[in-house]
């Protein structure tokens, strides 16, 4: 729970840089382990300098909800390099101001909790028909798979529609524009001028290209389709017939900006939060065992429905201590404005205020065994009470993702339609994360399929 007063904030120096890339290249090379070496050398409150920009990382749980709480006129977001603008636009989640405040109240209402219950049968249906392709020993690309389910489902939610043989091609730009990201987030890219065309630069551009496409094409369908808006119930629908206070539209531009940080937010995250869950089970076969004993137990051998998201409770667990473990967003900055403090203390003006979700979700004083997947740690009876944003994989504060309570369902709804039917093995090797703008596995994740009894 917050408490009344700040916990109070004493930021110590952190690691010398080398002028002027200060911290870059340390950072760069390996940002997770440089994250934790500054939450485990120096402390929750530590500065530190990524090229010329003077950052401060902070830990606690409480000076992050503080920060993600703040009001905007005291920190405002930090729009992290030029190829994530490419693919985002400024949609809501890079808007600023009355700007941000009328799109996320267009963009809001389309992924309520009450819409998210009508996108739930989509879900199902997305991964039931992948399950029907797989086949008993079988080989399949975990990653691949997964993105292909949830490309799926947010294309239908989205666009009441299937791309079908186009799918493919819209997930490989999206991974080529996602990789680009994150490798300009770790390297000399995030400081270059827009106008500077790298090789990596182009192949955003190309990706952005094909992105754009088939969604200006998708969003024209839907403006144009016969039937009446009122009768269809796709977001993008929704959002072509939003309207703020003063009854204004939102521009086709902005139309596709919202729809692809909706489908990045709907694919993207889910699609790798559930690649990470798969991952985890196959090392944890008593985990596993469970997970098919609530299936049975709740399902009873039919597919699941919204009205069983709630009663799936070790289904939810596995999904929240996955994202705890492998949070596909592992990074959240913020800069500071005039009169911005945390815990008490005065933020200079311009600092970038950055915290992790990796080094939150692993400290051991909010998670005992940290390493180690244990969904019991969730339960409602668990004998350790989690901090308040200790476990933040969706943000927090007014820019919590929108997407947030999609995701979830979408996750826990997926992973139960798949594992009812089918085992999925990996070798026991371990893979760690990829950094990019998600955390992805480094390496693939080549599986074998063991059909279950039905």
């Amino acid at each position: 729970m917050p408490t009344s007063t700040p916990l109070p904030l004493n930021p110590v120096n952190g690691p010398r840089g080398v002028p002027p890339l200060g911290n870059l290249l340390a950072f760069g090379k390996d940002p997770l382990a440089f994250l934790t070496r500054l939450r485990d050398d120096f402390g929750d409150a530590v500065t530190w300098s990524l090229g010329p920009r003077r950052s401060l990382f902070i830990s606690h749980p409480q000076h992050i909800r503080e920060l993600l709480a703040a009001r905007e006129d005291t920190y405002e977001i930090l729009e992290i390099g030029w190829a994530f603008k490419q693919i985002t636009g400024k949609s809501v989640i890079l808007s600023k101001g009355g700007d941000w405040r009328r799109k996320r109240s267009l963009v809001q209402p389309t992924v309520r909790p009450r819409q998210v219950r009508t996108y739930a049968d989509a879900m199902v249906d997305s991964a039931g028909a992948a399950a029907d392709a797989w086949r008993d020993g079988a080989r399949i690309d975990v990653r691949r798979e997964m993105a292909l389910i949830t490309q799926r489902i947010v294309l239908r939610t989205l666009f009441g529609n299937d791309l079908g043989e186009q799918t493919r091609a819209l997930g490989d730009a999206m991974d080529v524009a996602e990789r680009e990201v994150g490798a300009e987030v770790r390297g000399i890219g995030l400081f270059l001028p827009g106008w500077v065309r790298t090789p990596a630069r182009r192949r955003v551009l190309n990706a952005v290209a094909t992105i754009d496409r088939e969604v200006h094409r998708l969003i024209g369908e839907r403006r144009d389709a016969a039937r009446p808006a009122d009768e269809r119930d796709d977001l993008v629908t929704r959002l072509l017939a939003a309207r703020d206070g003063e009854g204004r539209p939102l521009s086709l531009r902005e139309v596709r900006n919202e729809a692809v940080t909706l489908w990045a937010a709907g694919h993207e995250t889910t699609s790798t939060a559930l690649t990470w869950v798969l991952y985890l089970l196959s090392r944890a076969p008593e985990v596993r065992a469970r997970l098919e004993a609530e299936l049975q137990d709740v399902l009873a051998g039919r597919p699941p429905a919204i009205d069983d998201y709630e009663r799936l409770a070790w289904t939810r667990q596995i999904v929240k201590e996955a994202m705890r473990l492998y949070p596909p967003v592992w990074l959240i900055p913020a800069v500071a404005r005039a009169g911005a403090t945390l815990g008490g203390a005065r933020i200079p003006v311009g600092t970038t205020v950055w915290c992790s979700t990796w080094t939150t979700h692993r400290d051991p004083r909010w998670f005992p065994a940290p390493e180690e997947f244990r969904p019991q740690r969730w339960a409602a009876d668990a004998p350790d009470v989690v901090p308040d944003h200790a476990w933040y994989p969706f943000g927090g504060g007014p820019r919590t993702c929108l997407g947030a309570r999609f995701a979830q369902v979408e996750a826990v709804l997926v992973l139960a339609t798949l594992a009812q039917r089918f085992r999925v093995d990996l070798p026991s090797t371990e893979v760690g994360p990829r950094v990019g703008l998600l955390l992805q596995p480094a390496t693939p994740l080549h599986a074998t399929l063991r059909a279950r009894p039905r």
